[in-house]
């Protein structure tokens, strides 16, 4: 069932995205060779509490991290740890931001560094 929001829920779930989509461009920023899977989850979980969020995932089923970081050809929901970002990698980075009792949630892939041609096109044909 769909239910109707009010402006005042819109603009609620567009301050938790606006919250996302700024920790989304400060971890794209952050990915680069020698940073740990782990070391990105804790400056998301601080950049979220600091504009007021509560990480979405962390604890969400037992869900031990406060982002999914999942590098080269591990599917999805990666979980967080002593993986060290390489240059060639491609890593995706989900996240989500609950706000005011709101979710937001999203995606996305970054390539470190050089990646073949292979992973190249993946980026641009998924992007696209």
């Amino acid at each position: 069932m769909i239910v109707r929001k009010s402006q005042s829920e819109i603009r609620r779930i567009a301050a938790a995205g606006a919250i996302l989509a700024d920790c989304l461009d400060m971890l794209i920023g952050a990915v680069k060779p020698g940073i740990t899977t782990l070391e990105l989850d804790g400056m998301a979980e601080e950049f979220i509490r600091a504009r007021g969020g509560t990480p979405t995932f962390l604890g969400y089923r037992g869900f031990p991290k406060s982002i999914c970081a999942s590098p080269n050809d591990m599917v999805v929901h990666g979980i967080p740890g002593a993986y060290t970002v390489a240059a060639g990698d491609v890593l995706s980075l989900d996240v989500g931001v609950t706000l005011q009792g709101y979710v937001a949630d999203s995606a996305t892939t970054v390539a470190v560094g050089d990646v073949g041609p292979e992973a190249l096109r993946l980026l641009d044909v998924t992007r696209r």
